[in-house]
């Protein structure tokens, strides 16, 4: 099983958190932003990460891929309901953290740091030494298509910190009855879509696929931000997720190294 993701993103995260927590062997392929298009278009996906592949089908979304693992798991493990009701609502919530939550998530964060050394670090981080090579000869380019490509700006900025507290403010409020998890009694498919779509958040100490900065090593406005995320009912969410539900991370460093993608 091989998986080819941009290391530090949260969508990759998702995918690598449900094959892990079914401990399933597999080959992670870590690409910087850009160089990773040839790759997952070579696995048989589209353009972007991540990518799954296994026993000659290729798997390129990451809801696609949760499906796809399901499938695999033992009932206990698995992430979505048997009752159709619980399934549809599970889906619904997964969907929604995707297409509003990850999205902005993910403008915010990069608003802060591109164009800094901690992006730099993180970017390349498990990648093979070609691609860093490359990274350092194309770093303004790569953050430049960055920023075109998520429409990055101090107001879409702004914009996007809004819209991850609507969604935060949401999932409080869905828990404020002591649930335990979003759907129903068990961890479920929306839970972890919203953890891993949320990490960048709140910043969890441990378990995130790749290490995450502490708040001391993030720009000031990004760590004051995050602290208050961390404290609200729904960042403290995240946080016991990782704790309880998240496997400590075990994927290898980027194998494709020594590869001829490696060196895109």
């Amino acid at each position: 099983m091989r998986l080819i993701t941009i290391g530090v993103s949260h969508y990759c995260e998702k995918a690598r958190w449900a094959i892990e927590r079914l401990a399933l062997p597999y080959r992670e392929e870590r690409y910087v932003p850009l160089f990773h298009i040839a790759a997952c278009l070579r696995a048989g996906g589209g353009r972007t990460a991540p990518v799954l592949c296994d026993q000659g089908r290729s798997y390129g979304d990451s809801s696609e891929i949760l499906a796809y693992l399901d499938r695999r798991a033992d009932p206990a493990q698995r992430l979505y309901p048997e009752d159709r009701v619980a399934k549809a609502e599970v889906e619904r919530l997964e969907d929604r953290f995707d297409e509003v939550l990850g999205p902005h998530v993910r403008r915010y964060v990069y608003g802060h740091i591109l164009g800094t050394q901690l992006a730099d670090d993180l970017l390349c981080y498990g990648v093979s030494p070609g691609q860093r090579r490359a990274y350092r000869w194309s770093r303004r380019l790569i953050h430049g298509a960055m920023r075109k490509a998520m429409r990055i700006n101090p107001d879409s900025t702004e914009r996007s910190r809004e819209k991850c507290w609507d969604v935060f403010d949401q999932v409080a409020k869905r828990l404020e009855d002591g649930r335990p998890y979003l759907v129903g009694g068990k961890f479920t498919a929306a839970d972890l879509a919203f953890g891993a779509l949320g990490a960048a958040l709140v910043a969890p100490p441990e378990g995130y696929g790749i290490p995450l900065p502490s708040l001391s090593e993030l720009p000031q406005a990004l760590a004051d931000e995050s602290r208050r995320f961390r404290s609200h009912p729904a960042g403290e969410f995240i946080l016991r997720l990782y704790a309880e539900e998240r496997p400590r991370s075990r994927s290898p460093k980027a194998e494709s190294s020594s590869s001829d993608e490696g060196r895109a």
